[in-house]
C-alpha cells in the first residue's frame, strides 16, 4: 500500500497550484482560484476511473463510511452486518451511526462470506458492509445477489482496494455506495482523505450535503445556500485533494508494478510445502497491495512471521495477533469503552459484544499471513527479498 513511496514533482505541482491561489477550502472563492478546483477534479476523475456516476471526497475513509450510512438512511437500532477482519473504523462508523454491528464469518477470500452473511441475517438487518481487505475482493457478486433478494442496503468498504475489480467491475461500484480511504498507507494517498462513490443521484446529493453541515451547494455564494438537513464537517481540503489527484493519475502504473512484484514472490514460494494462498474470486482484479497466504496452523504461522522478521523480510502481518484489524484483539470494543455513552448501549436489547465469537474466522485468521507489496523495490532488492523469503519459510515445520 505505497502512497507514501511515490511523492514527486507531480504532487508538488498540484499542491503549489493551491498555494499560489491561497484558496485551501474546497468550496467558494471562485475568482481567487484561477480555475483550480482540486477536490472537484479528483472527484470527476475518480468517478470516471471507477465507472460510476458520482464521487464525493471526504476527510477520511472513516468519514466516508459515516457519510455513506447517513446518506443511505442507516441509523438508530438498525443491524449492520460486518466481518470480524477489517480495520476498526468500519465498526466504529456503524456505532457512531447509532446502528448495531453484527459480525458474520469470513472465508478464505479473507472477506465476508455469502454463507456467513446468510447465517447472520435477522428481521432487524438493514445493511451489509463487506470489506474488500488487503487489496482484493470478497465474493461480491454473490453478496450483492443476497442483498438484492432480501432488500438490504449494500455498502462496500473498499478502503484498502482502490483500483481493484471483480470481473471487470470496480470494487466499490457494486452496492448502493462504496467507500475508499486515501490515508498515508493506502494505494494512493491524500495524506488524509476518503471518498464515497455511487450511481444513485439521491445518495450523492445526500452525501455531498451531509459531509458539509447539510449545505445544498446551490449557487456560488455560500451564504445563500440552504440547509437540507443536519450534517457534519467531513470536508477534505484542497491541499489534501491536490496530493491525491496527482496520485490518482499514477494508479495504472502503481497497479502494474504491484502485480509484477507480487507475482515474483508468489511464484517463488508456491512450491514450498504447506503453503496455500488466499482465494481470489477474480485474480486479474487483485490490486496486489498484499500477498496473503496460509500456513498449516497457528504455530507454524507464528513461526513463519518470526523467521521472516529475523531474515529482514519486513511488512509481514499475522492478523490473528494484530490489535488493529481483527475482532479478537479489540478489547476496547468487547468492553464497549467509549468517551461517552453510545446509542447502542441505550438499547433494551443491546448485544453483549464481549461474548461475540467467530470460530470459522478464527480458524482462517490463525493461519493467515499478509506480506506488504511495495513499489520502491529495485530489481535487485526484489530478488533479494524473494531469496530471503524462500529461505525463511523453508525453515518452518
Amino acid at each position: 500500500m505505497p502512497g507514501f513511496e511515490i511523492f514527486g514533482d507531480e504532487e508538488r505541482k498540484q499542491v503549489n497550484d493551491v498555494l499560489d491561489t491561497g484558496v485551501l477550502f474546497r468550496y467558494g472563492f471562485d475568482a481567487a482560484r484561477k480555475g483550480h478546483w482540486k477536490a472537484r477534479t479528483f472527484e470527476t476523475e475518480l468517478a470516471r476511473r471507477l465507472g460510476v456516476e458520482y464521487a464525493h471526497l471526504c476527510a477520511s475513509g472513516t468519514a466516508a463510511l459515516s457519510t455513506a450510512m447517513a446518506a443511505c438512511g442507516v441509523g438508530a437500532g438498525d443491524e449492520v452486518i460486518v466481518p470480524p477482519f477489517t480495520f476498526v473504523a468500519t465498526v466504529e462508523s456503524v456505532l457512531m451511526a447509532g446502528a448495531v454491528p453484527v459480525f458474520a464469518e469470513i472465508d478464505e477470500t479473507l472477506c465476508l462470506s455469502p454463507e456467513g452473511l446468510e447465517a447472520a441475517l435477522t428481521p432487524a438487518t438493514r445493511a451489509v458492509i463487506p470489506v474488500h481487505m488487503c487489496g482484493a475482493m470478497a465474493r461480491i457478486e454473490e453478496i450483492k445477489a443476497i442483498c438484492d433478494k432480501k432488500g438490504l442496503i449494500l455498502l462496500e468498504d473498499a478502503c484498502q482496494s482502490v483500483g481493484a475489480s471483480c470481473n471487470g467491475k470496480a470494487l466499490g461500484s457494486f452496492g448502493k455506495a462504496g467507500c475508499f480511504s486515501f490515508d498515508p498507507v493506502k494505494t494512493i494517498t491524500c495524506g488524509e482523505g476518503g471518498a464515497v462513490v455511487t450511481n444513485d443521484r439521491a445518495v450523492y446529493d445526500a452525501t455531498h450535503a451531509h459531509a458539509d453541515h447539510g449545505h445544498d451547494h446551490i449557487g456560488n455564494d455560500r451564504g445563500a445556500e440552504d440547509h437540507l438537513f443536519i450534517g457534519a464537517n467531513y470536508r477534505i481540503s484542497e491541499l489534501n485533494a491536490a496530493v491525491g489527484l496527482a496520485q490518482l493519475r499514477k494508479l495504472d502504473w502503481i497497479l502494474e508494478t504491484q502485480r509484477r512484484n507480487k507475482a515474483a514472490i508468489k511464484d517463488a514460494i508456491s512450491t514450498l510445502p504447506g503453503i496455500t494462498f488466499r482465494q481470489l474470486p477474480d485474480p486479474a482484479g487483485d490490486s496486489a497491495t498484499f500477498l496473503s497466504f496460509f500456513m498449516p496452523d497457528l504455530e507454524t504461522a507464528r513461526q513463519a512471521v518470526k523467521s521472516l522478521g529475523a531474515a529482514g523480510v519486513d511488512g509481514c502481518f499475522h492478523w490473528f495477533d494484530n490489535n488493529w484489524h481483527y475482532l479478537r484483539k479489540w478489547d476496547h470494543f468487547h468492553a464497549m469503552k467509549a468517551s461517552s455513552r453510545l446509542a447502542v448501549q441505550c438499547l433494551a436489547n443491546c448485544p453483549d459484544f464481549g461474548s461475540v465469537e467467530t470460530p470459522r474466522s478464527d480458524a482462517i485468521m490463525q493461519r493467515a499471513i499478509s506480506m506488504q507489496i511495495k513499489l520502491g523495490w529495485t530489481e535487485t532488492e526484489l530478488q533479494t527479498r524473494v531469496e530471503k523469503t524462500v529461505k525463511a519459510l523453508k525453515t518452518i515445520g
